[in-house]
């Protein structure tokens, strides 16, 4: 079942079928021989490359971390509205036909406090996403701002994870134009 592919490729092979089981159905509901079935990695490789399930999920969420702050941070970078394109990154993410929240609290949801390897991960993400929000906020704003661009954020993803679509981020996008004071116009 192994094709003869070194371990950065079985890794890569092993990511991606985590990320699309992990996202979709869960941390809990997805063993390691699905993995090892849908990325075509022999066990005895996944288990030399990832000793155990806890490895396997904390790399999934250090990639998927890695992704979503560099794509983030790409659509704010030079935006003319940093705070709305934070909005609008959002909206187009809330419409994707697979989208199902975020995953670093759909695996917190799952597993709580523990393994703690894999808590590290979310908090880190998290830390990570209030420092991007932070870097956009300016002197002449709101104090605390990061923190409640960070909550709408947050409460825009989880009910855009019940009612998928755009519509939570529009929301929330007014609700940070009310914060700052701004009176753009709603998204289209």
């Amino acid at each position: 079942m192994d094709s003869p592919v070194n371990d950065d490729e079985a890794r890569d092979r092993l990511l991606d079928a985590a990320e699309a089981l992990f996202y979709a159905e869960g941390v809990q509901a997805v063993g390691m021989d699905r993995i090892r079935a849908e990325s075509g990695v022999a066990l005895k490789r996944l288990y030399r490359i990832f000793p155990a399930k806890e490895a396997l999920v904390t790399a999934y969420l250090e990639r998927r971390d890695q992704r979503w702050i560099t794509g983030l941070r790409a659509a704010v970078d030079g935006a003319p509205d940093p705070v709305a394109a934070v909005f609008d990154r959002l909206a187009a993410w809330f419409s994707e036909p697979d989208f199902r929240g975020c995953a670093f609290l759909n695996t917190y949801g799952e597993l709580g406090a523990g393994p703690a390897g894999v808590l590290d991960v979310v908090h880190r993400h998290k830390a990570e996403l209030r420092n991007v929000l932070a870097g956009l906020t300016g002197p002449n704003d709101p104090p605390g701002l990061a923190d409640q661009l960070l909550i709408l954020v947050e409460g825009a993803t989880v009910v855009a994870a019940l009612d998928p679509g755009p519509e939570p981020a529009h929301h929330a996008a007014a609700a940070a134009r009310t914060l700052l004071g701004r009176t753009a116009a709603a998204p289209a």
